[in-house]
């Protein structure tokens, strides 16, 4: 069975950091693209950064561009995300969810789509204060 588990997450001062880990374990694929969602309250998720496990490439939402870093771990099956200069506005819960194999299309161009994965973590609550 596939898990996913964040943990990272807490309150912290605007400008701030946090890094984020998401734990995956119960899986053998050999290709996968691992993202972070995150979703506010009275909000729709929203894609904010992912990495691929065939080139290493990594892909971000322009909201977080300069600020955020993803990175893996792959002899842990980790993925982090270290979230830097952190605003209000970047309050969520951030989930990371895993896609399995190589999309149909160009990675870049769906990274961002929540369709595109098939497995969730059950979250983890980020709060920035102002």
């Amino acid at each position: 069975e596939v898990q996913l588990v964040e943990s990272g997450g807490g309150l912290v001062q605007a400008g701030g950091s946090l890094r984020l880990s998401c734990a995956a374990s119960g899986f053998t694929f050999d290709d996968y693209f691992i993202g972070w969602f995150r979703q506010a309250p009275g909000k729709e998720r929203e894609g904010v950064s992912c990495i691929s496990s065939w080139d290493g490439r990594s892909y971000y939402a322009d909201s977080v561009k300069g600020r955020f870093t993803i990175s893996s771990d792959n002899a842990k099956n980790t993925v982090f995300l270290q979230m830097n200069s952190l605003k209000p506005e970047d309050t969520a819960v951030y989930y990371c969810a895993i896609g399995v194999g190589r999309p149909r299309w160009r990675l870049f161009s769906v990274w961002i789509l929540s369709s595109e994965y098939h497995y969730w973590g059950q979250g983890t609550q980020v709060t920035v204060s102002s």
